[in-house]
């Protein structure tokens, strides 16, 4: 795979675990609010680490980690994420899977092959918004649609999180997701934050009672929807 980063040890990328985090190169959205903006825009000019050190680090690690977390960039556009994966989960650990949903094909193979342990996708915004958000026309819409429903049916233990960015997301936004994800048992509001690597720099982070606000708009149709990375 294209793995321009390791994070040695994580304890927030995969929930309830100790894991690192492999981020690969590339992403098929232009969100304006992306926080990994060089993995996206300027792969080529980022250092390539081996899959061989990777899998060396892991070799040394058995025992100590839990599990391996997968992002990006979108990983489900390198070629052999199901190889990674399945070689990742031979050896001993857990797998977590990063997705923006884009590409139900892979995700259905990977579901279907119990290649990840966990899955968290992003859901951009409502549907009216998703073009703008992810900085695509709008039909890919479809192809998110069929990620959604494939982890809804899937009995893989997943969640749906949606950063919120001020000036694109309104209280509106988050009642169509609401409606939208309904049932679904984890669903994330992600306060944004600047990472110094932003594709549109100059955005804006709502404030916490504004995320409440949001918050509110989702809870209705999913009661145990929460917020993360809020003050």
């Amino acid at each position: 795979m294209e793995i321009h980063g390791l994070q040695k040890l994580t304890l927030l990328d995969y929930p309830g675990h100790t894991a690192c985090t492999v981020f690969t190169g590339r992403c098929n959205f232009r969100c304006p609010f992306c926080q990994n903006a060089s993995l996206v825009l300027r792969p080529e000019s980022l250092a390539v680490i081996p899959e061989a050190d990777v899998f060396a680090f892991l070799e040394k690690r058995k025992g100590l980690l839990d599990g391996v977390a997968v992002t990006g960039g979108e990983p489900t556009l390198q070629p052999d994420l199901p190889d990674f994966l399945r070689r990742v989960r031979d050896m001993g650990f857990e797998t977590k899977l990063d997705t923006n949903g884009a590409k139900p094909e892979v995700l259905r193979r990977i579901l279907a092959e119990g290649l990840a342990d966990y899955v968290a996708m992003d859901v951009k915004s409502s549907p009216a918004g998703y073009g703008r958000c992810a900085g695509v026309p709008g039909t890919i819409l479809a192809q998110v649609r069929e990620s959604v429903s494939l982890l809804e049916q899937s009995g893989v233990p997943h969640e749906f999180r949606t950063t919120a960015v001020k000036g694109l997301h309104s209280p509106a936004d988050f009642e169509a997701i609401g409606d939208w994800l309904a049932g679904t048992d984890r669903y994330f509001i992600q306060s944004y934050a600047d990472s110094g690597d932003i594709l549109e720099p100059g955005m804006e982070a709502f404030s916490s009672a504004e995320l409440e606000e949001l918050l509110a708009a989702v809870r209705p149709y999913i009661p145990h929807a929460a917020l993360r990375g809020a003050d």
